[in-house]
């Protein structure tokens, strides 16, 4: 038996993957959100934050002496973490996410979906295992090199590891099929982080506040789940297509390809950088408002959100709690916007084109960014928060749109690969919005601006980036014919089929046979599929496992979801 032969009976490679034709291609949507919703937890880290930040000295923290030097603070045992510190985790996250997604994508589209989905289990539960030690011993090195770092890698793993496979299963419905998916990462929080509270408050003991513990229960349960995500994904057999199913003229789309650009010629395509500027001026300008949902409603309301003509800082310590609460629900609300942007958006981008839903952000996005200091000045707290809910939208739809575009315009053959590297943009923007946001308030501040108007300049400079990133769509066209990979060099490419597939287990059955003829062992491979083993890999996936599958993400999704609802119902009292 051939070295290939042994690789395509491996239960994890690519082509033991290919569905049958009788595969449901609606399992493959569930298989991707039980990764995503594991991952998105990344967003509600924050629920940590203060309880780690307290693990020494309990109800109030206890601070490092000032005269220990720095590389001695972070090994001290003794003394409590600055949230700042803990902070740097979420920061890893993001810029891991991106450059792992750029580094691995190529290697994905190789592997395949089950590999990559399993490679992101074990790195993002491992490294919640590795933060448990840190929190244990209290290292704060290892809560960046465990979640941060090995965490961040898995999600970038995870991330980008059903893009192609849905992208394929759904041409016509490019839009619908990833943005269920990466709803999933926007909606990993509303799970996460309630669950994770509930845990602390079981786990916790004077002595402790029952973090270490809660990441080894959430390791357990989102390891249990990404595993059997992973182990669902299908790909489709080579020239598959939806029953019915007629792929548009270019007469009829000129912005979407039949053809395929190679990863390697990809980004050095105009198109390429147009569209990482596009994605990464849509998300700056989300991602800062994001960041600063809470504080920016109750500096810029004050005491109006209770009744009082108050400004925040005449507020007492209860007044502050109460708005406090307000602007959780404020939070929850955006969370809600930007689960049901991915979905909703990306969707539409089905109907409209995505050039089209992308110059909607941007417009439409100008004049909200414009209108938020009207609506604060005048103390309408209501258009003030529509506003930013509509804006988050249109954050959301911004990731779950742009894969679709990635396609329409390289084609699918290494659209996987190609989301990676134009994740970067993602890592990008994480840093650049909350600076933008974070540093502008602050100077508004020190040159005397009251705390009510410390965010109408950001607005503006927040519209600005949107009409750059309007710009840049605009002047995205289709790939010059010298990009486009001929039609051999596709071939030289492509996967197996399922006919390859069991024609390959066929010789390997014979291979097994002679083993057993000449009396030797065939132990040493137990790659080799006994007898039985003949149907091609999938499922026919009957009505009944249907059900079980969506209900198994459902379920969760539902509840955090209900969750937040209650949250945000505190903002309309």
């Amino acid at each position: 038996m051939t070295a290939d032969a042994i690789a395509r009976t491996d239960f994890f490679s690519r082509e033991r993957t290919v569905a049958s034709p009788a595969f449901n291609r609606w399992l493959v949507p569930p298989a991707a959100l039980a990764i995503h919703l594991c991952i998105g937890m990344a967003y509600g880290f924050s629920v940590f934050w203060l309880p780690l930040s307290r693990i020494i000295g309990g109800a109030q923290p206890k601070e490092c002496p000032e005269t220990l030097g720095f590389f001695a603070t972070l090994v001290a045992t003794n003394c409590d973490w600055k949230v700042s510190w803990l902070g740097w985790t979420f920061t890893l996250f993001f810029v891991l996410l991106g450059s792992s997604a750029a580094v691995f994508g190529h290697w994905l589209e190789t592997a395949g979906p089950r590999k990559a989905g399993l490679a992101a289990a074990c790195c993002w539960c491992g490294g919640l295992l590795i933060s448990a030690l840190g929190v244990y011993l209290h290292q704060i090195s290892l809560l960046w090199i465990g979640s941060g770092v090995i965490g961040g890698i898995g999600l970038g793993l995870g991330y980008i590891s059903p893009v192609s496979t849905l992208i394929k299963w759904f041409p016509d419905r490019r839009g619908l099929a990833t943005g269920l998916a990466i709803m999933g990462f926007g909606g990993g929080a509303m799970i996460g982080a309630p669950l994770a509270d509930r845990l602390m408050g079981f786990y916790a003991t004077p002595a402790s506040p029952g973090v270490w513990q809660t990441f080894v229960t959430l390791a357990a349960i989102y390891f249990a789940f990404m595993v059997a995500g992973a182990l669902s994904y299908r790909v489709p057999p080579e020239g598959w297509a939806p029953e019915g199913f007629t792929p548009p003229t270019a007469a009829k789309n000129a912005m979407v390809t039949h053809r395929h650009v190679h990863l390697d010629v990809a980004w050095k395509t105009p198109q390429f950088w147009l569209l990482w500027a596009v994605l990464c001026l849509n998300v700056s300008a989300g991602i800062g408002v994001l960041g600063m949902a809470s504080p920016m409603l109750q500096e810029v309301f004050g005491g109006r959100l209770i009744g009082l003509d108050m400004g925040f800082d005449q507020l007492n310590a209860d007044q502050k709690k109460q708005i406090a609460a307000i602007a959780a629900g404020f939070t929850g609300l955006l969370s809600l916007c930007n689960i049901g942007g991915r979905i909703g958006w990306a969707s539409a981008s089905d109907k409209f084109g995505r050039k089209l839903t992308y110059a909607i952000f941007f417009v439409v996005g100008i004049a909200l960014y414009s209108a938020e200091p009207f609506a604060a000045k005048g103390g309408m707290v209501g258009v003030f928060v529509l506003l930013f809910a509509v804006i988050i939208t249109m954050y959301g739809g911004g990731f779950s749109t742009i894969p679709a575009y990635l396609a329409d315009i390289f084609g699918t053959h290494h659209v996987g690969a190609i989301h990676g590297r134009l994740l970067t943009a993602w890592s990008t923007a994480g840093v650049l919005g909350p600076v933008l946001v974070n540093y502008i308030r602050e100077y508004q501040l020190s040159v005397g601006a009251p705390r009510e108007a410390a965010y109408n300049q950001t607005m503006y400079v927040l519209a600005g980036l949107l009409l750059c990133g309007l710009v840049c769509n605009l002047l995205v066209r289709p790939c010059a014919e010298k990009y486009y990979m001929s039609d051999e060099e596709v071939a030289a490419q492509k996967h197996v089929t399922v006919a390859e597939v069991v024609k390959e287990e066929d010789e390997t059955h014979a291979d097994f046979e002679d083993f057993v003829e000449e009396g030797l062992d065939p132990a040493p491979t137990d790659a080799i599929p006994p007898v039985a083993w003949r149907a091609p890999p999938g499922s026919k996936g009957g009505p009944l496992l249907l059900v079980f599958a969506w209900a198994a993400v459902g379920v969760p999704l539902a509840w955090g979801v209900w969750i937040t609802l209650l949250k945000t119902a505190t903002l309309f009292h």
